[in-house]
């Protein structure tokens, strides 16, 4: 069904090439995983699939790609429409319509489906991806994960016989990502599609996969097997492929179910053994507050005009946080509207210097919208919010930069310089750092990033490591993440883990949104598991996540009834 022939695909202005080498068959009916750090070229192999490489990405394109017997080079996109459906990391440059239902329906309509085909459709769509309570939303009022489905439904509609998807399951919840590689799986078994996806979140995807294509380095010729031969040899790989490395485990297991089968051994050897903490718990307590009621601005802090979105997210001042000492934030029976819903509903949550509190939740439980409203994005409907004493919705954003930074969803809203360099001069000056600060964070967190590449060239991951370096080189007191290890592989999320701990260690207090369980395992110290708005669990992370099915690590879920996060533990405790 896709067909590479020795593809070689090089940018223009690139020092060396994206892919080369590439050569290897998907036949019809089979998914197939692409892994590979990130900037490899991933993103360039697919784009190859569906000819937006070259015809949009421009560069130069050597050998043959063939989809349907179809040649990329010489079908431009919408010549493979019918064939070939196509989701990207960022699901908002993929719509086109204001609502979720005539989303789904526009890629029908421009093939020029019946009109009762396309009804059915939509609402198998919709029963599929879980989105029949969103049909009539605005899909710009939706989260990031739900967009996200409705991004992948909206390819799915007109039964393509391609799939190609690029980290589909990267802004999902852990069920709701089930979810959509159990729709997957069964359109592949089922109905014979050929399915194509890159995704860094291996500990979601491998056991799904009929074959595995390993990009190990930018340019280097792809390997190619069945998911434990190249598991065996990758250099990125999920913590249960870790921990039978590490137990000596032969074959490696892929699922939580191979290697529970083989623990026995494992668990004896840990029995009697206390997991040590990857994080060591906050330095004070943030205290508690109460209100009843909205705390409307008081007139001398209140600024006299709204800040834009992206310059309020770009921090624009040198000067240092107050001296006064003060609890980072402190968040009491805070109600929030976003439009007709309550996205948050009575949610008391407190901050201590130095602590690192993960927020997790379904798409849509309110975790987004909690940041916002710590960053002063949004205003209180009822109750209070504080980030170093001051209400962040009626504070200027010149001062309210002083207390706390952070990073979106949308890593691009930060960046709007030509070069990575010119990003970093910038962020050193608005921050009063030394010349070449935010410039060391990026090559902590992604090193081999060029000064001359233009943020819109990186991959999606590797903006992010630029969008986190920028608001790192500031190191606000209070800083906020939103999924923040979207599009980042395995060795960029240790190196952010590392960076991260060092500033937690300094006393800067992490409120984190995230679905990544194993992240929030490795770093936090709290977990605050939100639902429909509303706090419904919050404690020691191994507290919380132990007794979450769905928000437990895979080491905890193979070692259970042990309390084992991460496979960094098991490591010290089998080497002391």
């Amino acid at each position: 069904m896709i067909r590479f022939e020795n593809v070689f695909v090089r940018y223009d202005g690139s020092a060396g090439p994206a892919v080369q080498g590439v050569d290897f068959t998907v036949p019809e009916g089979e998914l197939v995983l692409l892994v590979g750090p990130s900037g490899v070229g991933k993103s360039t192999v697919l784009g190859a699939v569906s000819g937006l490489v070259p015809h949009f990405t421009g560069g130069t394109l050597r050998g043959r790609v063939t989809v349907a017997g179809r040649d990329t080079r010489t079908h431009k996109p919408r010549e493979l429409a019918d064939v070939v459906g196509t989701v990207g990391q960022d699901p908002l440059s993929h719509f086109v319509t204001d609502t979720v239902e005539d989303e789904l329906a526009y890629g029908m309509e421009s093939l020029g489906l019946a009109p009762d085909v396309m009804r059915r459709r939509v609402e198998e769509t919709l029963d599929l991806l879980g989105l029949t309570a969103l049909r009539d939303r605005p899909i710009a009022d939706l989260s990031g994960g739900q967009q996200q489905r409705v991004a992948i439904g909206s390819v799915l509609t007109p039964h393509p016989k391609v799939l190609v998807l690029d980290e589909p399951t990267s802004a999902l919840d852990p069920a709701a990502a089930e979810e959509v590689l159990a729709v997957l799986q069964r359109l592949v078994h089922d109905l014979g599609t050929t399915v194509l996806l890159a995704e860094h979140r291996l500990e979601r995807v491998v056991q799904y996969a009929d074959r595995v294509v390993l990009l190990p380095a930018p340019g280097a010729r792809p390997v190619l097997g069945t998911p434990a031969e190249v598991m065996a040899v990758s250099p990125v790989y999920p913590p249960v492929v870790d921990l039978g490395r590490l137990a000596g485990w032969s074959p490696l297991p892929l699922t939580i179910r191979d290697a529970r089968r083989r623990a026995g051994a494992l668990r004896e050897r840990l029995a009697g053994t206390a997991p040590t903490n990857t994080a060591s718990a906050g330095t004070a307590s943030a205290g508690t507050a109460s209100a009843s009621g909205p705390h409307p601005c008081p007139a001398d802090t209140a600024p006299a005009e709204a800040p834009a979105p992206r310059r309020f997210l770009r921090r624009r001042t040198a000067a240092p946080p107050p001296s006064t000492p003060r609890p980072p934030a402190v968040v009491a029976s805070l109600a929030v509207r976003r439009g007709l819903v309550e996205a948050l509903h009575r949610v008391d949550l407190a901050v201590a210097p130095g602590e690192t509190v993960a927020l997790m939740g379904r798409n849509g439980a309110g975790k987004s919208t909690l940041l916002a409203a710590l960053v002063g994005l949004v205003e209180p409907a009822r109750g209070s919010v504080r980030v170093g004493g001051v209400a962040p919705h009626c504070t200027a954003p010149r001062d309210l930069v002083r207390r706390v930074g952070l990073v979106p969803q949308e890593p691009r809203d930060l960046l709007y310089a030509d070069t990575v360099a010119a990003e970093c001069a910038a962020a050193d000056r608005d921050a009063g750092a030394a010349p070449g600060s935010c410039r060391a964070l990026v090559s902590e967190l992604l090193p081999g990033v060029a000064d001359d590449a233009h943020p819109r060239d990186l991959s999606e991951g590797q903006r992010l490591a630029l969008a986190l370096a920028v608001v790192l080189t500031a190191r606000p007191p209070l800083l906020l993440l939103d999924e923040p290890t979207r599009g980042l592989d395995y060795a960029a999320k240790s190196r952010l883990v590392a960076v991260l701990r060092g500033l937690a260690a300094q006393g800067h207090a992490i409120v984190l949104a995230t679905h990544d369980v194993e992240l929030a395992a490795e770093l936090a110290h709290r977990v605050v598991i939100l639902a429909d708005g509303e706090v419904v669990a919050d404690g020691a992370t191994a507290e919380v996540v132990v007794a979450s099915p769905s928000f437990a690590p895979q080491v905890t879920k193979v070692l259970a009834p042990q309390q084992w996060l991460t496979v960094a533990q098991v490591r010290q405790a089998l080497s002391s």
